[in-house]
């Protein structure tokens, strides 16, 4: 039985590929450097920051960028540029919730990258539980030790949880961890075959589309 959904954020509970490209390379604009390829930003969607960073423009003056970013960052928040999560995402939460399921984020974002999503004003107030992210874990995707503080805090078995990404680094972790992965599609930015078919219980094409997959899930571990 499924107790815990823990769910990515960035192309999963969110899209935010694109706007994380614009903002970036305003950034790099401001620091007067030459700005990054979609390529290159794709190839390393889903490190860290600040790892992928030195990638996306080499040579870079890392501790400069990490002054920039938060306050263009923050504009873009402001915005309504990033970090919109569309209603229908927000009702498959609530189903979730109905459901008895606890909601959980996990994310290779920073703890500054993360606060927003977790104010008591914020939308996610009341159906997300807490968050794990690079402030309050040890390791990082693909690393299956990422989850080893979610386990510890809220005591659920991997056998008990779902984890919902969009990247194979996403099932990598989930799947070492013995946790079951169900890949969303929705962002475009990875395709299923680009996943190690052992750790997926399930693809979907949209956020929504998880009520059903977990469904299923159950009743295949029910019938198993």
């Amino acid at each position: 039985m499924t107790l815990a959904v823990i769910i990515d954020v960035d192309d999963t509970l969110c899209l935010t590929e694109a706007a994380s490209f614009e903002l970036e390379n305003e950034v790099l604009a401001g620091m007067g450097r030459a700005p990054m390829s979609r390529a290159v930003h794709l190839s390393t969607w889903g490190e860290p920051l600040l790892d992928a960073m030195p990638h996306r423009s080499p040579g870079l003056d890392l501790g400069r960028f990490a002054e920039l970013f938060p306050v263009l960052h923050q504009r873009y928040l402001v915005d309504g540029r990033l970090d919109v999560i569309p209603p229908e995402n927000l009702d498959t939460l609530d189903r979730l919730v109905a459901d008895g399921h606890t909601v959980l984020l996990l994310t290779s974002r920073t703890e500054a990258e993360v606060q927003h999503l977790l104010a008591p004003d914020h939308v996610l107030a009341g159906r997300v539980t807490g968050a794990y992210h690079q402030g309050n874990t040890r390791f990082r995707k693909p690393d299956p030790r990422v989850f080893d503080e979610l386990l510890a805090d809220t005591g659920f078995r991997p056998e008990q949880c779902v984890y919902v990404g969009d990247s194979p680094g996403d099932a990598v972790a989930a799947g070492e961890a013995g946790i079951r992965f169900v890949a969303c599609l929705q962002s475009g930015v990875r395709r299923l075959d680009e996943f190690d078919p052992r750790y997926v219980t399930a693809a979907v094409d949209t956020f929504p589309e998880i009520i059903a997959a977990l469904q299923r899930s159950s009743g295949q571990a029910g019938n198993g």
